[in-house]
C-alpha cells in the first residue's frame, strides 16, 4: 500500500482524507500500514476520487513468502 506516498504528494493528511472519504482514520491507518485483509471497492473508489489517482497508484502486489 502506497497511501502514505500519495498523501505526501498531494499534501494531504490521513485525517483530511478520512473526512473527505467518510471513513475513520483508524480504518485508513490499517490500510496505510498494510494490515488490512480487504478493502471495499466503494472505499477504494472514494479514496482514488479524492486523491485523483488510480488503484494502481495505491496498491502493488508482492510475491507471497514461504
Amino acid at each position: 500500500m502506497h497511501l502514505d506516498r500519495v498523501l505526501a504528494e498531494r499534501g494531504m493528511t490521513l485525517t483530511e482524507l478520512a473526512d473527505r472519504v467518510g471513513v475513520t482514520v483508524v480504518n485508513l491507518s490499517v490500510l496505510k500500514n498494510g494490515r488490512a485483509r480487504a478493502v471495499r471497492f466503494s472505499t477504494l473508489t472514494a479514496i482514488c476520487e479524492v486523491l485523483d489517482c488510480q488503484p494502481g497508484d495505491l496498491l502493488s502486489v508482492r510475491p507471497r513468502e514461504g
